[in-house]
């Protein structure tokens, strides 16, 4: 169980973006994310009319490392740890660490 998902609404602790809230779009395997809005770079794309792809400079979002970015905890307005915990019924789900509130179930 990954204690990032996609979905996740996290906030940047590190890097140009500090500070920033964003959600989660992608995981990937070699432990970067894929954060809406965040880490935004200018691309120089070549247009292809068979595809029907404009040419131009397009913004796109890069991979951020995962260290650099906390799930956002709505209860305390801050980025948070999470842990991962058996629940009573056998099911396993995400706590935040501060206030031992489930994430989602």
């Amino acid at each position: 169980m990954n204690k990032i998902r996609k979905g996740d609404e996290v906030i940047v602790i590190s890097g140009k973006d500090k500070g920033r809230r964003g959600t989660i779009l992608n995981v990937f395997a070699d432990d970067k994310v894929l954060v809406e809005g965040i880490n935004v770079a200018k691309k120089h794309v070549k247009a292809n009319p068979n595809a029907g792809v404009q040419g131009g400079i397009v913004d796109k979002e890069m991979p951020i490392n995962i260290s650099n970015v906390m799930v956002f905890n709505p209860a305390t307005k801050k980025g948070d740890r999470i842990a991962i915990r058996t629940l009573e019924n056998g099911k396993k789900a995400r706590f935040f660490k501060s206030n031992d509130e489930v994430v989602d179930i």
